[in-house]
């Protein structure tokens, strides 16, 4: 039996019986499905697409298509209005339709980067390093063995790089960015062969295709350029074969995240967009989103992969299926949209009020769609689309960006919005076990959550406990993100590790196991972290909970986190208890932002940090009892980057003493200041 087969026996054994009949089945049919797909590319022809959609010729589809209700606002924009909206936004997209013109692409850390004409639609463009042109399904596309990152092609293969070529023209520019346009999918659609390259590896691929073309068809369709009756043709058999390959390659297990999420609501969009025998994805699709928004999405709004950048991503895809069936007059139930609602009230409150946000869990740059102009990081966009859409309330809406509301809903909406205030009281979320602690000026956030899908791992890291620190208005503490996936077994498993977390590490353990170093998406589900008290005043909001990944230990250890906030003065004061018995090695580690670096004092338990031009004071509970080192480490602030940093790390060897740590703006850290606000943050 070869590895693989060994690895996936290992995997079904842990699932139940129900789950492994049904992959069993799945596994046969698509086996079946793979040794015939080819003959059904050719088979699926124009005439086929007629035929499933009722129409009489392409002209007759064509039109029909255009006509059909579709989830987004599509159609000619005002240049004035946009301008009043989204002053100076019309420039942004103006230069990113001239690099798309060029072929130039800035994804997932490629850096500028021209793809030529014709483009290598199966190259990682980062290492050169291409995928053989035979059936998908035998296609290793995740080869630990190189440094390759199938990311890289399927980001490109998406084209929501093209999308500016539709804005523009949809706010008045001539029509040929629609040529341009048409030459690109036209040369995606000769060089990818229906299940014959690396870009049809999984469902979800195909999935996102659908989004980006289907707008681009609403956007582009009455240009000239695309008038080619051959034209048309070709791309409607493809765009139709995406939805067939979505349907039949349905990615769906006992526990789903966010590629079901995509694949089902690309069947709504796409069985909405072609109806016929396509409404039967309709069906399929609207049927799982149903079931998967309470499944996937906690009560109180945190999606439980546990990472805010596949939260707005499966925010976009449960957003746009909901609008798709608005449109066509079948509305989601009212508890399917305020769920989605709730999960707006969730990226505001991790929103900081610079726009900037945590980079906790997994992060690949995902979205449903890429309209706006606001920073990559940037969320807060999320809640002006629940209150346009949703008729939620819009007082979180404190971005004055408003591009991404136009192109999702329409001026009228984007005008309708009042900008809003910020909320600076603390915040709790404890089924998605996230705590905000914040004043006008600080946000720190803390997870004391569940280990990302159900107990898997998934898109969640080894990040029990840890924090995050915006401290009067500076970013003092910060996650490492997530910098790759298949590119590089190594670097994965670091910026998921709990090394590079801003948490306790016993014995140099994992506070979760990885399963095995080499499956980079599962973790034992250890931690188990609770929260035992959460309180808040005017004067302090205090948060303290423990987790129990160190009790399997030969002698268990308990790790207890106590976080106060001093809303007051800016401050901010943590203690780390460790219930055991013997001698352990302990290890706290504190990672600083990119850019922020360490300044030494004479002090024995004190040092200082610079960051935005000011200086913080880290002072601490003992220097007999705990040492501290000042490291090199990395922070990625978007997948692909990877940036040089420091880390404080306090380290102990022997029996378990508690550790206190201050940090607080140099000019408010007064003597003792930290183990008093513990001290009161005991009797809260």
């Amino acid at each position: 039996m070869s590895a693989r087969w060994a690895i996936r026996a290992r995997q079904l054994a842990r699932k139940p019986p129900r789950v492994v009949a049904r992959r069993f089945v799945e596994e046969v049919r698509s086996r079946a499905d793979l040794a015939i797909a080819p003959s059904r590319g050719r088979r699926t022809t124009i005439d086929h697409v007629l035929r499933a959609t009722g129409s009489a010729d392409i002209g007759d589809l064509w039109e029909t298509l255009q006509a059909r209700p579709f989830s987004l606002r599509v159609g000619p924009i005002d240049p004035k209005a946009y301008d009043r909206v989204c002053p100076g936004d019309r420039d942004r997209i103006r230069t990113a339709a001239a690099s798309a013109a060029a072929r130039r692409v800035d994804v997932l850390g490629t850096g500028s980067v021209e793809l030529g004409d014709p483009i290598s639609w199966d190259t990682d463009i980062k290492t050169g390093m291409r995928w053989e042109v035979r059936r998908a399904k035998r296609i290793d596309y995740a080869d630990l063995s190189r440094p390759s990152d199938v990311k890289v092609p399927w980001e490109i293969s998406r084209v929501q790089w093209l999308l500016p070529c539709g804005q523009e023209h949809l706010l008045g520019g001539d029509d040929s960015h629609a040529a341009l346009v048409r030459d690109v999918l036209d040369d995606w659609i000769r060089q990818n062969p229906y299940c014959g390259t690396v870009n049809w590896a999984v469902a979800m691929e195909a999935a996102l295709r659908i989004f980006s073309w289907a707008w681009l068809f609403r956007a582009l369709a009455s240009c000239e350029p695309w008038s080619d009756p051959i034209f048309r043709g070709r791309f409607l058999t493809a765009l139709f074969l995406h939805g067939e390959f979505v349907a039949r390659r349905f990615e769906e297990s006992d526990i789903n995240g966010n590629h079901t999420t995509a694949d089902a609501a690309s069947l709504v969009v796409a069985g909405l967009l072609f109806g016929g025998e396509a409404e039967r994805w309709y069906e399929r699709g609207r049927t799982v989103l149903e079931r998967e928004l309470p499944r996937q999405v906690f009560r109180d709004g945190v999606d439980f992969e546990a990472s805010v950048a596949y939260h707005r991503l499966v925010f976009e895809l449960f957003l746009l299926a909901a609008l798709a069936a608005d449109a066509a007059g079948d509305p989601f139930p009212r508890e399917h949209l305020d769920r989605l609602g709730a999960m707006a009230d969730f990226s505001i409150a991790y929103c900081r009020p610079d726009g900037t946000i945590p980079y906790w869990g997994d992060a690949d740059d995902a979205r449903a769609f890429q309209f706006g102009g606001q920073p990559l990081n940037d969320h807060r966009y999320m809640v002006g689309l629940a209150a346009a859409a949703l008729g939620r309330d819009s007082a979180g809406l404190y971005s004055t960006d408003r591009s991404e509301i136009v192109w999702w809903l329409g001026l009228d909406a984007a005008e309708s919005l009042s900008d809003g205030v910020p909320n600076d009281s603390p915040t709790s979320f404890p089924e998605g076990g996230v705590y905000i602690l914040r004043s006008p000026r600080s946000h720190v956030f803390v997870d004391c959550g569940p280990v990302g899908l159900g107990g898997r791992g998934g898109h969640g890291h080894n990040d029990a406990l840890s924090f995050e620190a915006w401290l009067d208005g500076t970013h003092v503490i910060t996650d490492a993100g997530c910098y790759v996936y298949t590119g590089s077994v190594k670097w994965r498993n670091v910026f998921r590790s709990t090394a590079l977390h801003n948490t306790p590490q016993v014995d140099e353990e994992e506070q979760n196991r990885f399963v095995r170093e080499d499956w980079l998406w599962a973790l034992h589900d250890d931690a188990r972290p609770a929260m035992e008290l959460w309180h808040w005043d005017n004067r302090m909001v205090v948060f303290r909970g423990r987790h129990f990944g160190y009790v399997r230990l030969t002698d268990p250890v308990v790790v207890a986190r106590t976080i106060v906030l001093d809303r007051v003065r800016n401050r901010l004061a943590l203690r780390d208890d460790f219930e055991c018995r013997g001698e352990h090695t302990f290890r706290v580690p504190y990672l600083l932002p990119s850019g922020v670096h360490v300044v030494a004092t004479s002090e024995s338990s004190c040092i200082l940090a610079a960051a935005g031009g000011r200086r913080f004071r880290f002072s601490w509970s003992s220097a007999a009892d705990w040492k501290l080192d000042v490291a090199a480490a990395w922070v990625s602030p978007s997948y692909g980057v990877r940036l040089k940093a420091q880390q404080l790390a306090f380290r102990r060897l022997g029996t378990a003493r508690p550790l206190s740590v201050g940090i607080a703006p140099y000019e408010a850290a007064d003597t003792e200041w930290h183990p008093n606000l513990l001290k009161d943050a005991d009797t809260a």
